[in-house]
């Protein structure tokens, strides 16, 4: 981890830098806090409590807080995930200490005052009944609900109407301090800071916070039989997943379905799917494949939406597709450009700062450590066919369906 520069503080709130040339800075407080960590009775709160943290703190009102980093033309935002709460910000160089303060402030002295709440709630009842009128969205939620059935991933990020409306301020102060907890916090940062002043600043908004250690675990998911499901959505088209569970994020075999998933599904043009599904037979505007890593699972999915009576032979397509990789090993030249492109797709990606500086947050905060573009690098290259056959063949043996008529 030569590029970067990692510290500690007295309190467990451990930190990773980046030095590079430009302007700007992006920083985040990242916190192993997300959905799966809701009780039954706080669905949604995970969510609820990121937006409750831009409503007001001990020394600020909700307007001061959002108008802090916007008057300096900086921009401040957060967003939880089934695992994760992060808090971000970014800001001219010159501003580093005043956002570092604030993201300290926000995540350490938010108040969550009723009167900003009860408004709140409307604006996430408002995103609640959006993501509904948005079936692309809608069945992901619904898809990894059926896949994580019963376990702590198994229920959607933005909760319920119902249980937004039962919830208060005492609510979220006792999830805040039950699961945010130091020892689960990374502060990441990047821009044209020295190492040691970054260490200095952070440490004088955040080393005074009394050290917390979380008290609970997380429960590994159970079994769930695949399934095949229609729900009746009544769309314009019709859309479908056909998917599984998948490695978690320590998993070796992480990297290779990434790849795996990049060949047969991946943004680019000339990923099988694209190429057969769309480009061939024309059948779908939008088809693609995702991998999410958690911590001790994961998901693969494989989404495309096309006319109603074009479904069942795009959903064909999908599974020949599939078993070609299952059943037929790469070709040494596909191999090399496969790796090629997707070594290319992630050095681009890269140089976006701010994407740069979250990915290396999230993956100290989990990992302890950060490959360098390097190791990441050689990792890929150092793949064979074979392995991509065997993680085929292991995550697709038996994929679930799921389908809005």
């Amino acid at each position: 981890m030569l590029e970067f520069y990692t510290y500690t503080l007295p309190n467990g709130i451990r930190g990773i830098h980046r030095q590079v040339r430009s302007n700007v800075v992006h920083c985040a407080l990242v916190i192993n806090a997300g959905t799966r960590d809701e009780h039954p009775s706080e669905y949604g709160l995970a969510h609820f409590a990121e937006h409750a943290f831009f409503k007001g703190t001990v020394r600020r009102r909700a307007y001061q807080v959002n108008c802090r980093l916007e008057n300096l033309g900086g921009e401040l935002n957060a967003y939880t995930t089934k695992e994760d709460t992060t808090i971000h910000a970014t800001v001219l160089r010159s501003d580093f200490a005043k956002a570092a303060e604030l993201l300290a402030d926000i995540a350490f002295h938010s108040t969550f005052p009723e009167r900003e709440l009860a408004r709140e709630r409307e604006v996430i009842l408002d995103e609640i009944n959006t993501y509904k009128d948005s079936p692309a969205d809608r069945i992901y939620d619904d898809f990894e609900d059926m896949l994580f059935a019963g376990s702590e991933l198994g229920h959607n990020i933005l909760g319920s109407k119902a249980a937004l409306n039962r919830y208060r301020s005492e609510n979220i102060q006792a999830f805040v301090r039950r699961t945010h907890t130091t020892d689960q916090m990374v502060f990441s940062s990047i821009g044209n800071i020295a190492p040691r002043r970054v260490e200095a600043i952070v440490s004088r908004y955040f080393a005074d916070v009394a050290a917390t250690t979380r008290s609970f675990s997380r429960t590994a998911p159970s079994v769930v039989e695949p399934f095949d499901r229609s729900i009746s959505r009544h769309t314009h088209q019709a859309h479908c997943i056909i998917g599984a569970r998948a490695y978690g994020i320590l998993d070796t075999k992480r990297l290779p379905l990434a790849l795996l998933v990049n060949v047969l599904g991946g943004p680019s043009a000339n990923s099988m799917l694209n190429v057969t599904v769309r480009e061939k037979y024309g059948l779908t505007y939008n088809i693609e494949g995702s991998y999410t890593p958690y911590g001790d699972s994961g998901i693969v999915a494989i989404y495309f939406s096309s006319d109603h009576d074009n479904a069942g032979r795009c959903l064909e397509l999908v599974r020949e597709e599939i078993d070609r990789l299952r059943n037929e090993r790469l070709s040494a030249r596909r191999l090399a450009l496969a790796k090629k492109q997707f070594i290319a797709q992630l050095a681009i990606s890269m140089e976006s700062n701010e994407g740069y500086m979250l990915g290396a947050g999230k993956s100290f905060l989990v990992h302890s450590e950060v490959d360098t573009m390097e190791e990441a690098y050689r990792k890929i290259g150092a793949l064979r066919a074979e392995e991509l056959q065997e993680v085929a063949d292991e995550i697709f043996a038996a994929p679930s369906i799921l389908t809005y008529k």
